[in-house]
């Protein structure tokens, strides 16, 4: 939950038709708020999504045949797997929060740091990296090739068959399938003035009024800039730990020195369901991660009231999938 500080932030505004969208209501018809409901229903092609399904949970694509991409990113439990840091090849770990799979598709970068642009990129890093899948793209495509019933099912979507830049795409495609349709709170922006309860709305007003809503907007509720981590204070020194290099963000990829600590916005649709919080998953409750953005973020000590109210509004916006089962 990550926000950021307006008169150092570097901005990309996250388009709202990034994906081809049928079905959902105008926006016309839906309130005039800063948080857009995600849409009803998705145009893509159901061969490649059904692909991309397989291949996410293939374990082939680790070196030793152990680690797929829902190892770390379990959809029924929420699309991550609830670990400060995750686990790849024998055992290893990463040093940084997996975030969740779901609703990636609405994000204007990849990984916290925005190291990739696309869902398509994204995918290069995990079969690369020695902490997490350990492997390499003709390793992965030989193990592939040698299975006769997926080279089928591949000609049926690629008629070149198992490359990478095919396998990347029904990936991708199957990822962008993943969004959690028809929360609570979508319902209530698109008019269903009983979707939330007293408590839930209050929330809401008062996550607008303590400014949260400048970093958590759009239809993910955040995704669509960069944020420094600690803008109001210094977070990294009073949480007591060491600094690492997942800390620095941003600095990782550019070296730029007003990069440091700045990262993506996450996304808080899952939020409810998603602990432990932040990049680093230092914060174990969802109430704990409300009050450290505060004092944090916002500089301000919120009472314990209104951080209920805003924890009763962050339930409101899981939304569901036929494979979501928080």
């Amino acid at each position: 939950m990550a926000t950021c500080r307006l008169n150092r932030l570097k901005t990309v505004i996250l388009p709202l038709f990034i994906l081809m969208v049928s079905g959902t209501p105008a926006i016309g018809s839906d309130r005039n708020e800063p948080i857009r409901p995600l849409p009803l229903t998705i145009d893509l092609n159901p061969d490649k999504v059904a692909l991309g399904d397989l291949l996410f949970h293939d374990t082939r694509f680790s070196g030793n045949n152990t680690i797929s991409c829902a190892h770390c990113h379990n959809l029924a439990t929420g699309g991550t797997d609830h670990r400060a840091t995750s686990s790849g090849i024998n055992g290893q770990l990463g040093g940084i929060k997996a975030p969740t799979v779901f609703n990636s598709g609405f994000h204007f970068v990849q990984f916290w740091d925005g190291r990739a642009a696309t869902l398509e990129e994204q995918i290069e890093g995990p079969v690369h990296n020695p902490l997490e899948m350990g492997s390499s793209w003709p390793n992965v495509i030989k193990k592939l090739q040698a299975d006769p019933k997926l080279s089928r099912t591949f000609k049926k979507s690629y008629p070149d068959g198992i490359t990478s830049a095919n396998i990347k795409d029904a990936i991708a495609t199957f990822e962008r399938s993943l969004i959690t349709f028809n929360s609570r709170f979508d319902q209530w922006l698109r008019g269903d003035e009983k979707a939330l309860s007293e408590q839930e709305l209050q929330g809401y007003l008062l996550f607008k009024d303590y400014g949260c809503i400048s970093c958590h907007q759009g239809m993910n509720v955040g995704g669509n800039m960069y944020g420094y981590m600690g803008a109001m204070g210094d977070y990294f020194a009073d949480r007591g730990t060491p600094l690492t290099q997942a800390d620095m963000g941003r600095f990782n990829i550019t070296g730029l020195e007003e990069d440091k600590h700045l990262f993506r916005v996450p996304c808080l649709r899952l939020a409810a369901i998603n602990p432990p919080y932040f990049h680093d998953g230092s914060a174990k409750t969802l109430e704990e991660a409300v009050r450290i953005m505060g004092l944090y973020q916002l500089g301000r000590e919120i009472p314990p009231k209104d951080v209920q109210a805003i924890v009763a509004f962050l339930h409101t916006l899981v939304g569901n999938h036929p494979r979501l089962h928080p």
